[in-house]
């Protein structure tokens, strides 16, 4: 991408974009909810260790995160009832839609990264 290309959009193709974004932000978007999926990446995890894994969330957000990502079908929530009962998450096959999004958003993150760090 070497050149910035403009596209023009028709008001009506601006309005469908807006508001797809808009829904999709909805959904995924914050401070938290990528960074859970992508912790979640390596397999099912406990409580804990999601939030060890996901650095600076607080036991509340990161609750109320696994709720709304349960909710919109990202994750799952399994009860074992064994003694003490233990809760695990684990991500759903919904959630491999995001894949190349997350790929998108790492890439340009790196790239944003190395271009930071290169200005004087």
């Amino acid at each position: 991408m070497s050149e910035l290309t403009t596209i023009r959009l028709s008001e009506q193709q601006c309005r469908n974009k807006l508001g797809a974004v808009g829904d999709a932000l909805y959904v995924i978007g914050g401070k938290w909810k990528l960074r859970i999926i992508i912790a979640l990446e390596q397999g099912h995890k406990r409580f804990n260790e999601i939030q060890r894994a996901v650095t600076g969330i607080s036991a509340r957000v990161l609750s109320h995160e696994l709720k709304e990502l349960e909710i919109n079908g990202f994750v799952q929530r399994k009860v074992f009832a064994d003694t003490p009962v233990v809760i695990e998450y684990e991500l759903t096959q919904y959630s491999s839609t995001l894949e190349e999004v997350l790929d998108a958003l790492s890439r340009w993150g790196e790239m944003h990264q190395r271009r930071i760090r290169s200005q004087p």
